[in-house]
């Protein structure tokens, strides 16, 4: 069934890459089951190692973005007051000369 109409030929596989990870970990885990029970204990130490550094990670990656929209919304703080200061110096300098713009709002 296609989208307006429309009937799409092509199929797009999306599911490779997970297909490639559950090789990979189903290769891990045949590794660690050689060695047995110091495997289990390498690969739990590994994938608990993993989670940290993981989850380091993923923090690092929060405050990183944290700090970005900070000076972002500063910036944009910074910018906004520059608009507002140099509109009261034009209107200023229109009240010095006496001069009257029409304005569209």
């Amino acid at each position: 069934m296609g989208l307006f109409g429309r009937k799409k030929e092509k199929v797009v596989d999306w599911s490779e890459k997970y297909k490639i990870q559950e090789k990979k970990t189903a290769g891990e885990k045949g590794d660690s089951s050689n060695l047995g029970f110091l495997g289990n204990l390498a690969s739990v130490s590994n994938s608990s190692s993993n989670d940290y550094v993981n989850l380091n990670e993923g923090e690092e990656k929060k405050n990183k973005l944290a700090r970005r929209l900070l000076d972002m919304t500063n910036r944009m703080e910074d910018l906004s007051n520059q608009i507002y200061h140099l509109k009261q110096r034009v209107e200023l300098l229109e009240r010095k000369l006496k001069v009257s713009f029409s304005r569209e709002a």
